[in-house]
């Protein structure tokens, strides 16, 4: 068995764990991160939700109860870890754009508008005005983007499709990072004659540098050009999961990729190393410290039996809300199910209160009373609690 040491091991890959271990990182810790696999993120829009809905998202956040997440993190800690996103993403090539006191509004691919607060700066152009003329750009054979559905509910709309030789978004992304590709869509989007404004189009341009490919569109056509995630998974996501992983290899973190956790031992009070699946010869990782961020139902962190629910790595005590019979509304497109409380209920330093280990913190959507659905924070509430739980760690190991 190989043994490796560290100052802090954060479980699982998603924004929250990745945004803990880049903390800890950038503090001169030690830092791994074990992750079974590709994380849910790489199938979101890549918008950083903090609070949908109009108006103020961190006034919202001031609402909620006490001992909701963002309530424990603090508004201070909501904003300094989002800064810190912002800075990460940057530089790796990612910028985003936004307010945090001003949801921004975005065009979906299916013609709706949603609500979110930071978006890739491919997304900047998306919040339309009254009267204002768009031009909708479609690939042959795409699926998960409906142009029509888009121009339906736009006015002064029109929409047009160009044969890419490929119909997968990944497959198209990967052809506009080809020169040749890119210079034959210039040159089709330019005999279209488009008339003034804006023109839209599925998020495809490439997966390593959208910025440079759109300005080179925008420049050739004279026209503000930006991007609309598609339905899931969506190319946006996989270029904000990069991003982020990109950053914490630069940053000295170690990964471990592909490998589960199949035991836990402990010492008394606290946990002293995971050992970790592999085909070979195992893995026994060693920290003084851990974060447990997992995630919820979707990711794994969580499982649902009949009788309850279990949480999968520490089997810590998770909080149900009532029987399985009240888990979910009658109608279940209504949002706030009950079970979106379900989780590892923390105190105020992010540490699992029913449970005697002292050394394990808590970040992301695994944390009971989060209700990420219902009040569609995802990856907001993954980097603020992902950063707050951080803090914690390092105010023990220092």
């Amino acid at each position: 068995m190989s043994v490796h040491e560290y100052d802090a091991v954060v479980i699982g890959g998603g924004v929250s764990g990745i945004m803990a271990s880049l903390h800890l990182s950038c503090k001169g810790y030690k830092t791994a991160l074990i992750s079974k696999g590709d994380p849910v993120c790489c199938l979101s829009t890549g918008c950083i939700d903090v609070f949908t809905g109009e108006g103020n998202p961190l006034e919202k956040i001031s609402r909620l109860p006490k001992e909701h997440p963002y309530s424990l993190a603090g508004r201070e800690t909501v904003i300094e870890a989002l800064s810190f996103f912002r800075e990460t993403v940057s530089r790796s090539g990612l910028p985003y754009v936004g307010d945090y006191e001003r949801n921004r509004r975005i065009i979906t691919p299916i013609g709706t508008v949603k609500n979110t607060c930071l978006v890739p700066l491919t997304m900047a152009g998306a919040e339309h005005a009254e009267g204002e003329y768009l031009h909708v750009v479609s690939f042959k054979g795409i699926k998960d983007f409906y142009p029509s559905y888009i121009t339906s509910r736009i006015r002064s709309s029109a929409f047009s499709v160009f044969d890419a030789g490929v119909s997968t978004t990944l497959g198209i992304a990967a052809k506009f990072e080809e020169p040749a590709f890119l210079d034959t869509f210039i040159s089709w989007l330019q005999g279209l004659e488009i008339p003034h404004d804006k023109i839209a189009i599925p998020a495809v341009l490439g997966t390593g540098n959208p910025v440079s490919i759109m300005e080179k569109i925008s420049s050739a056509v004279g026209r503000t050009v930006f991007e609309i995630p598609t339905l899931p998974p969506s190319i946006p996501g996989l270029r904000l999961f990069r991003a982020l992983k990109k950053a914490l290899q630069e940053q000295g973190g170690h990964i471990y990729w592909g490998k589960g956790v199949t035991s836990v031992e402990c010492q008394g009070e606290e946990i002293e190393a995971v050992t970790l699946a592999t085909t070979g010869r195992s893995s026994r990782v060693q920290g003084k410290a851990f974060i447990l961020a997992t995630g919820s139902f979707v990711s794994g962190g969580l499982y649902a039996t009949r009788e309850t629910v279990r949480e999968t790595v520490f089997n810590l005590p998770v909080s149900v809300p009532g029987e399985r019979k009240d888990w979910f509304n009658a109608d279940f497109f209504t949002a706030g199910h009950a079970i979106e409380k379900a989780g590892v209920e923390i105190d105020a330093s992010f540490t699992p209160t029913a449970t005697r280990l002292k050394n394990l913190f808590v970040c992301g959507s695994i944390i009971a009373g989060s209700e990420v659905m219902k009040n569609q924070c995802g990856h907001g509430l993954a980097v603020a609690t992902g950063v707050a739980a951080a803090k914690m760690c390092e105010k023990r190991l220092s």
